[in-house]
């Protein structure tokens, strides 16, 4: 005879202490408080509720009360060979901007350490992720590239020069790298792998300026005259004083551009272009300062004793040679038509996909993620049950060390969870496995194989329980929604629904197209209790009333508090019933509700099953329908795959009995026809290659203008820039030798070393008109050019070599290594006999150099 109303009202505010005003009396002012206070579970269970029959009846007499935990709603399980499976606790524990990860680590564990002993007896403490870990193992790892870098280039130039040089470089690099570090603390920027890596990469580049004035205060100490040392040292710097600058601008105006590619991928990058632009500014600044006078202390006495170095073979062979050149039109355009049809071959790897386009490669990352999506009504167990046997699947893989499995339950949020919104995988037909992978330098495969691998096994065990799975990888650069996304729009959500599952299925049918997903959830059952509002109000019951009993009784509901003396916290009281009489709707169809002996809710409601509306997403206020995949195969680029999509899309028929708009860089104007937009990772591919283009016109603008200035010529820069896209000849085939991905940092590579072929292309030209200047004629001018500035050329070409060598295995920025090492091995061995020439080809009708500087 007790309703569930009456038990909502007697145990409603159990627990809560409410203030009530005060009394006054006799001058002395008490507070009053109102409370219901229950303290135990044996209080709740002898709580008196009144009932229809007239007599009060205890609580344990119509209810099973229970103390303990409430109804699981979610797994945590840790998993590995060694350990079997156990449940678990995830904690999860995010550091404030600003705060080294490494030391927050470490104090997290000593933390840990101190509370075993009292609070955690029998508790196993396993660390799952550390970032702190990895940033440390990273950084470590560059600081030594860093330091071999260095080390690599001063040998390099002992062997080329001389120890004693190679002593006064020294000096100059460690000078820089502190210049740029201070300037570095002042920009607010940390010690983290992009930042660590410009300056790796502006090892190779910031010698040059050092290698140009040592090299040629070497030159002039070897010249048998009557000069002093002094003299020397300075006739020396200012002989490559004027051309080394405009270089260096020249340099920085390539690379300082880039800092202004916009997008997600523009921050991520942008410490390379301002710490390889401040590194320059400062290796001027040494090579001026600190490198002669270093010279002139450490090279004097080797000065006394150097002898002229004779012409080697190399060197007459190419006097010989380049002497033909000039004066043989037929083999002049023989030379250019070969450039010609190598630049061409070099740009037919991308036609033959030799070399492919990616924004980043994958990178070997310490774990990764599998997603389990079982069909909508799926309960809690079902799922469980399929997400086990896909972690033993993984755990069979000799790679993996552990995993972790999350059913009902988001897992931790990483950077990729953030975007790709994982946070709300708290349906019961959601699961989550986190993989932990060996050690990299205890692996011979990277994550990515072993990802790649490990998916159709995985795929067969969620396709035989209806369900579908996504192997998801730590991106190594700014996460997207998806590798591959459609965007369906249109004017009708049915339409854009019908054509989605088209073009899933196009998706689905594609080879190397995997994890293929739409984003569109309905098919969930449900049951709806419609309360008919007459009958209740004659029965006495408020429609609202009949729809809160069954929330509180099928999804429970708090009612009140224990404010146990044994409990840290307050215990919440909740009203629910017992799961097997949750299984069906048969003793929500039996509660009586109303005065009296009641009316049968069945009498009051009827119940309708359907399914759930599916849910609209809208972007930018467009409404949308999202198709996902993956790409996996030969070509593990989105361009490629959305290419091979294209004209199968294009195939479709739209709802309307048209075909959709497929739109790549910009959403439809309106949704008054069918459009199909393509994002992803093409889309930031896009940005990032449109933006890096942009830049490389401003750079090639700014490279024009500088030179224009300093040469007064019009035609001058053009033979000075020819070495840039003859650096692609060296650049796409080491892409296609290495099998690298051509990627945004192979574009930041290819600017970088645009940069470098200019400055070697104004020494020469600018030592061609001080030959000129000093009496020879412009055939011997542009020959002893070629001859005397190939050794600084060569010197700055292998530095840049040394320094990109060590980053060459990064799998993020082996792009870099391997653009500037094609570059520095093609452009100084084309250009030292195309620069030449091409400049003889356009002044050879003009007026001797000499007289052109005296009218001057």
């Amino acid at each position: 005879g007790v309703t569930v109303d009456a038990l909502t009202r007697s145990l409603e505010g159990a627990g809560l202490s409410l203030p009530a005003g005060d009394v006054v009396g006799g001058g002395v002012r008490t507070e009053l408080r109102a409370e219901s206070p229950l303290a135990g579970v044996d209080e709740l269970r002898a709580l008196l509720l009144p009932s229809g029959a007239g007599r009060p009846v205890r609580l344990s007499e119509v209810a099973t009360v229970t103390d303990g935990p409430g109804e699981r709603a979610s797994y945590v399980f840790l998993g590995s060979r060694e350990g079997g499976v156990r449940p678990a606790v995830t904690v999860e524990v995010a550091k404030r901007p600003g705060v080294n990860a490494t030391d927050l680590v470490r104090f997290l564990h000593r933390r840990v350490a101190e509370l075993r002993p009292t609070l955690l007896g029998g508790v196993e403490v396993t660390t799952t992720r550390d970032y702190g870990a990895t940033a440390k193992e990273k950084s470590d790892d560059l600081m030594f590239h860093l330091l071999l870098a260095t080390l690599s280039v001063i040998a390099l130039i002992a062997l080329a020069l001389g120890r004693r040089e190679a002593v006064v470089v020294a000096i100059a690099i460690p000078v820089t790298l502190a210049l740029t570090l201070f300037l570095y603390r002042f920009l607010g920027y940390t010690l983290n792998r992009v930042t660590l890596f410009a300056l790796i990469f502006s090892i190779g580049i910031l010698v040059d300026d050092a290698i140009v004035v040592v090299e040629n205060i070497t030159r002039h100490f070897a010249m048998k005259d009557h000069r002093d040392v002094d003299e020397r040292v300075v006739e020396a710097v200012d002989e490559v004083g004027n051309p080394t600058v405009l270089a260096t601008v020249a340099v920085i105006a390539a690379i300082l551009p880039l800092a202004f590619v916009g997008g997600l991928m523009g921050p991520y990058m942008k410490p390379i272009p301002i710490g390889a632009s401040l590194a320059m500014l400062f290796s001027l600044a040494v090579a001026f300062m600190v490198s002669p006078w270093a010279a002139r202390r450490v090279l004097t006495s080797k000065a006394a004793h150097a002898h002229e170095p004779k012409e080697s073979r190399l060197d007459r062979w190419y006097r010989a040679w380049m002497a033909r050149l000039i004066d043989q039109p037929r083999k002049r355009w023989m030379f250019f038509g070969g450039l010609a049809l190598l630049l061409v071959a070099a740009m037919g790897l991308f036609a033959v996909r030799l070399v492919t386009v990616k924004m980043l490669p994958f990178d070997n990352k310490s774990e990764f993620e599998v997603l389990l999506d079982m069909p909508p009504g799926t309960p809690l167990e079902r799922t469980l049950a399929v997400a086990q046997d896909m972690a033993h699947e993984v755990e069979r893989r000799p790679d993996v060390e552990r995993w972790v499995l999350y059913d009902g339950l988001g897992a931790p949020l990483t950077f990729n969870g953030l975007v790709r919104h994982y946070d709300f995988r708290s349906d019961p037909r959601f699961a989550s496995i986190e993989v932990n992978l060996v050690e990299a330098k205890h692996r011979s495969r990277q994550s990515h194989a072993i990802a790649r691998d490990v998916r159709p096994a995985l795929e067969a065990i969620a396709a035989k329980a209806g369900g579908r799975v996504k192997v998801v990888e730590v991106p190594p650069g700014p996460p997207v929604l998806s590798t591959l996304v459609a965007e369906v729009y249109g004017p009708d959500l049915k339409g854009q629904q019908d054509f989605a599952r088209q073009v899933w299925g196009v998706f689905k049918r594609t080879p190397g197209v995997v994890d293929t997903d739409l984003m569109l959830t309905e098919g969930q059952p449900r049951t709806r209790l419609v309360v008919d509002r007459d009958r209740a109000t004659l029965a006495g019951v408020a429609p609202a009333q009949a729809a809160a009993t069954a929330m509180a009784l099928y999804g429970g509901q708090a009612v009140g508090t224990l404010r146990a003396p044994s409990e840290a916290e307050a215990v919440p009281i909740e009203v629910r019933l017992a799961p097997a009489d949750r299984a069906d709707l048969s003793a929500l169809r039996a509660l009586r509700m109303g005065a009296g002996a009641g009316t049968p809710l069945s009498e009051l409601a009827r119940t309708r099953t359907d399914t759930t509306p599916p849910e609209i997403m809208h972007k930018n206020l467009h409404r949308v329908v999202y198709v996902l995949g993956d790409v996996a195969g030969r070509e593990e680029s989105p361009v490629y795959a959305i290419s091979a999509l294209r004209p199968k899309v294009a195939a479709l028929r739209t709802p309307d009995g048209g075909t959709a708009h497929q739109l790549s860089t910009k959403l439809p104007d309106s949704d008054e026809r069918y459009s199909l937009k393509w994002d992803g990772e093409w889309h930031i591919t896009y940005e990032v290659f449109r933006d890096m283009g942009a830049a490389f016109a401003v750079v090639l603008l700014l490279i024009y203008v500088l030179t224009v200035g300093w040469f007064k010529s019009f035609t001058t820069p053009l033979v000075i820039m020819l070495p840039i896209p003859l650096s692609l000849v060296g650049i796409l085939p080491a892409h296609a030798m290495v099998g690298a991905f051509f990627t945004a940092t192979s574009m930041i590579g290819f600017i970088a070393g645009a940069g470098i072929q200019v400055r070697n292309s104004i020494i020469l030209v600018d030592f061609i008109e001080l030959r000129m200047a000093q009496g020879l004629s412009l055939k011997e001018a542009c020959i002893d050019a070629g001859v005397i500035r190939f050794r600084p050329m060569v010197l700055t070409a292998a530095a840049v070599i040394v320094g990109g060598a060590v980053i060459l295995f990064d799998p993020i920025f082996q792009g870099l290594a391997v653009a500037l090492i094609g570059g520095a091995f093609a452009a100084p061995v084309l250009s030292r006999a195309a620069v030449p020439l091409l400049y003889y080809l356009l002044r050879r009708n003009d007026r001797p150099a000499a007289a052109v500087r005296e009218v001057a």
